[in-house]
């Protein structure tokens, strides 16, 4: 018992890690899509450099962009 339990808590964690490091969906995209342009359009369409500005910007974004960036570990 205590190992399907154990064995349950690390998969969970696995698995937010995981979503935590996923891109963003479509959706969330279009939620960061002013503050995107506004702050790191030198970067649109490059994924890695466009998710480091966004994190360096958090203070200044809007809060649903702000909330979208912190749920992919930002």
């Amino acid at each position: 018992m205590k190992i399907s339990v154990l064995a349950a808590l690390l998969l969970a964690a696995t698995a937010q890690t995981a979503a935590a490091q996923s891109g963003p969906t479509p959706q969330e995209q279009m939620i960061c899509r002013s503050d995107a342009s506004k702050f790191c359009a030198e970067h649109i369409g490059k994924p890695p450099q466009m998710n480091a500005c966004l994190r360096e910007n958090k203070s200044k974004l809007s809060d649903g962009c702000r909330k979208v960036v912190e749920s992919h570990g930002g």
